[in-house]
């Protein structure tokens, strides 16, 4: 696996906070795993992530005020290696958008993550500081999961 895309609806909260900690989580790991991140939805385009979410992730120790909001495309399908989405609603779009030549795994992002006990991250949007708090918690243990997944299937 050499390319990972992280999907919300607006690429403004959390995709581009799940792009953050799992290129911390990577690195930190060794692991050169190129990832981006897309919305499902065109709202802001171009745009840099919500404050808020910038706020949080610079706490945690990660600069995700570079990163600039887009729409997932077609060429996205063939590019990346996993497509991990953040919700059931936006998965579904996702689904719905895939082309038959489809190479990308797609999945929730939460599914590296099974003792988590939540299966979807949640729009922290409309909600206050917790919520951005929380969608980091829930993504870090995503990408540790997938960091013990790359790990075990290394030792094969």
């Amino acid at each position: 696996m050499n390319h990972i895309l992280f999907v919300c609806m607006g690429n403004i909260c959390r995709s581009p906070t799940a792009k953050g900690v799992f290129d911390r989580r990577l690195k930190e790991a060794g692991l050169q795993i190129v990832t981006e991140s897309a919305g499902t939805h065109d709202y802001h385009v171009g745009s840099t992530p919500d404050e808020r979410s910038i706020a949080m992730a610079r706490r945690w120790g990660v600069d995700i005020s570079g990163d600039r909001a887009r729409r997932i495309g077609a060429a996205d399908y063939q590019r990346f290696d996993r497509i991990f989405v953040m919700d059931r609603s936006n998965l579904e779009i996702v689904q719905q958008l895939r082309p038959g030549s489809c190479r990308a795994e797609l999945s929730l992002v939460m599914s590296l993550a099974p003792g988590y006990g939540l299966d979807e991250v949640p729009d922290p949007y409309y909600g206050g500081e917790a919520g951005f708090r929380r969608v980091l918690d829930m993504l870090d243990a995503a990408a540790a999961g997938l960091i013990a997944q790359l790990e075990e299937r290394d030792r094969r």
